[in-house]
């Protein structure tokens, strides 16, 4: 799976972004719109992470995808 694969099909992955990280609001989905620049930023500002911890969250996400 590759992130062009889940940004073509986000409304399709969004439900598996909420169980992933069930901090994430429907709204905080909804903005990234697919864009994991965004996603990471969210991940960022609800979980505390740094840049990179959020970067590698996503990337552990996409390998179970």
């Amino acid at each position: 799976m590759n992130w062009d694969q889940i940004q073509g099909n986000w409304t399709q992955f969004t439900g598996k972004a909420k169980q992933q990280w069930g901090e994430l609001t429907d709204d905080d989905l909804a903005q990234a719109e697919g864009d994991r620049d965004v996603l990471e930023g969210k991940i960022q500002e609800r979980y505390g992470d740094s840049k990179e911890e959020a970067r590698e969250k996503v990337d552990a996400w996409i390998s179970r995808l």
